[in-house]
């Protein structure tokens, strides 16, 4: 479900965090918080799908609260809640991951029942929603469709939403981009998500592994770093940069399967988009003296650092 791109993110960002605390960590608890972080991804995943199913069910409580008016008009009793039925909404309600999820977390009550009422009118007032109830059956392609439209033209898109969203989530900038992609996937595979675990086993090995390997080789990823910093005094340095490539040289000694230039090229994209406008050239000029240097000395043997 999740990129190695985005477990270099939350590793990063992990990194960080820890950089920025005074006290003494107890042994596993950088672990424990970089599970944090996958778990408040998973957290903001399931409160989008959740958002986007409530909008949808709200038509049978648009129903409900017109057809109980003391004087209700014709118009009010014939309300169409074709939406509510809609296949691929039951088929995300029906998830049994999903739904234990959803109970675990507890994100709906996160929930503005106001917004999910106004979107839910904007959905009513457009010609998509119009053509979908006037189709006979349900069509595959258009039971998805209307999904697909609440989702991209009615939420993501909506300043309303996002702000409602960053209320709770303070990981949606970081994440936005990832849970966009994920939640896209889902609604064309709904049921095919284990929301218990969000990385493979192998995925969750590598995050780990990273994390550590930073942690316990600082030292040496230091010493390979500083010498090549020129005029640049450490101290001032962008303490972002410093951990990108601190990674990017642990992947350099430690990671098997991961060719050089690829970590390279990661951490040129993460500088680029975490830390200043400088970062990515800076990050790039240093990796690459770097990995040229140890080429050259015939010190590029990647082993894990366990070994």
């Amino acid at each position: 479900m999740i990129s190695r791109r985005n477990i270099r993110v939350k590793v990063m960002q992990t990194l960080y965090a820890l950089d920025s605390m005074d006290q003494v960590l107890k042994p596993g608890e950088p672990v424990k918080l970089l599970q944090k972080q996958f778990d408040l991804t998973r957290q903001l995943l399931v409160y989008v799908l959740h958002f986007i199913t409530e909008v949808a069910r709200y038509a049978e409580t648009d129903a409900k609260n017109r057809a109980s008016k003391h004087l209700p008009t014709a118009q009010d009793l014939v309300v169409n809640t074709k939406i509510a039925g809609n296949d691929l909404l039951w088929k995300i309600l029906e998830d049994a991951s999903f739904k234990k999820t959803l109970a675990e977390d507890k994100v709906d009550r996160f929930i503005d029942k106001e917004l999910v009422r106004k979107i839910y009118h904007e959905l009513t007032d457009s010609d998509e929603y119009a053509a979908y109830i006037s189709l006979q059956g349900r069509e595959p392609k258009s039971e998805k469709g209307i999904i697909d439209f609440i989702y991209s033209n009615l939420l993501i898109t909506n300043e309303a939403f996002t702000s409602h969203v960053e209320e709770f989530f303070n990981n949606w900038d970081d994440d936005c981009d990832m849970v966009n992609l994920l939640v896209q996937n889902y609604l064309n595979k709904p049921g095919t998500y284990d929301f218990q675990k969000m990385l493979s086993n192998e995925k969750w090995a590598f995050a780990k592994d990273l994390l550590q390997t930073v942690l316990e080789k600082k030292a040496l990823t230091l010493e390979m770093i500083k010498p090549k910093l020129k005029n640049w005094d450490p101290e001032r340095i962008a303490t972002l940069d410093m951990i990108l490539m601190e990674m990017g040289v642990c992947e350099f000694l430690y990671f098997e399967t991961i060719p050089p230039k690829v970590t390279i090229n990661e951490y040129i994209d993460l500088a680029k988009e975490y830390s200043t406008s400088q970062s990515g050239q800076f990050v790039n000029g240093i990796l690459d003296n770097i990995h040229k240097e140890l080429v050259k000395d015939e010190k590029l043997n990647k082993v894990t650092y366990k070994k």
